[in-house]
């Protein structure tokens, strides 16, 4: 697994590319968690070039959720390929986290005066 991190005054954005396994999730989430730390409220999640999300990958995705909620602060992944869609439906995340198809959609919802749940 690979990541980039795109940061900005009002939204970082993270691209995952790759595994998000039991072998790669603990690096992933100290690097999310650092970008909270560092304030960071407005997260993207471009999943275009994730090939692949463990049970492991999810638990991140949630805890990051959860955390970010409580501090107001939001979540939203875009740009995934149908099978990891799959992974996150068959698991209902789809019914708590916002999903766009588009990056550009994504950049968009933050900048509404409310982001969707």
């Amino acid at each position: 697994m690979d990541t980039s991190e795109n940061p900005n005054p009002t939204v970082t954005t993270f691209g995952v590319r790759g595994y998000l396994d039991s072998h790669t999730s603990d690096a992933f989430e100290a690097r999310l968690f650092a970008a909270i730390s560092g304030g960071a409220r407005n997260i993207i999640l471009d999943l275009q070039e994730l090939d692949y999300i463990s049970s492991a990958g999810l638990r991140v995705v949630l805890k990051a959720n959860h955390f970010l909620k409580k501090v107001k602060g939001r979540i939203l992944l875009c740009s995934m390929q149908d099978y990891v869609k799959e992974v996150f439906e068959l698991a209902r995340f789809d019914s708590f986290l916002t999903i766009v198809p588009t990056l550009e959609e994504a950049l968009q919802a933050f900048k509404k005066p409310s982001c969707p749940e």
